[in-house]
């Protein structure tokens, strides 16, 4: 079977149904055991002591903020070239996940730099390019509640996510890009396979990064399926409203 036949709502919807039990149990059980391992199960770091504790929060939440602006640009380039409204609604519902994440990544962020740093916030490379990218999930979401035409909505939010993939690449990369800059690198760097953590600190680290990633695919099938549920019922009140 295709992928794009699950562009049908009703499909959609059975897949769904079917898939979000498991990945319920699975990432909740993940972000718990993650967590609790990571602040109740690991040392204090020689350097930072228990500060360093909140990476098991900061660095999965800042993960998943800059993929859910991802996975939203994948769906709207589906909506642009290919019109599956399904897309164009997981799009719409990943933003306010992803604004959650940014939100917990921002604060959790501050909270570790001020011991760190000295000060709560610094106008860092990574730093300001993600508060710009958070402006622009908030931005994307206004933009789909002023627009009553749900098509012309799915439009402009789709080229608003297009432009705003320009910052979440630059709060991925900053630190690449820019060698000043109070951030540090990427302590796991996936495509070269280094990383800067002790195994102490990398396993439940891992296992947050997993936790969160499947809670945010739950939250995505949950919410694409009200968004759909809503598109049918406002179709239908119009439908109604005609006869009438």
């Amino acid at each position: 079977m295709s992928i794009w036949s699950y562009a049908n709502p009703v499909k959609f919807l059975t897949l769904s149904a079917r898939v979000q039990p498991v990945l319920w149990v699975v990432s909740l059980s993940c972000v718990a055991v993650g967590l609790a391992w990571g602040f109740f199960g690991t040392p204090d770091d020689y350097r930072q002591g228990s500060t360093v504790k909140i990476i098991y929060l900061h660095v999965p939440s800042a993960l998943m903020a800059i993929n859910a602006w991802f996975m939203m640009l994948v769906t709207s380039l589906i909506w642009l070239i290919r019109r599956h409204h399904v897309s164009a609604l997981a799009a719409k519902a990943a933003a306010p996940v992803g604004v959650v994440m940014t939100v917990i990544a921002l604060l959790t962020g501050a909270i570790w730099g001020q011991p760190m740093w000295g000060t709560w916030w610094a106008w860092d490379p990574r730093l300001t390019s993600f508060l710009i990218l958070f402006l622009f999930y908030l931005g994307y979401i206004a933009l789909w509640e002023a627009i009553e035409d749900p098509d012309t909505a799915a439009d402009l939010t789709s080229i608003l996510c297009l432009v705003g993939s320009v910052f979440a690449v630059l709060s991925r990369y900053a630190v690449r890009f820019w060698n000043q800059g109070l951030h540090q690198g990427t302590s796991v760097p996936v495509a070269t396979g280094g990383r800067s953590v002790d195994d102490v600190f990398f396993y439940p680290l891992v296992l947050s990064m997993v936790g969160f990633g499947l809670l945010f695919v739950a939250l995505v099938f949950y919410r694409t399926g009200t968004e759909i549920r809503l598109r049918r019922a406002a179709a239908l009140r119009a439908r109604v409203g005609r006869a009438a």
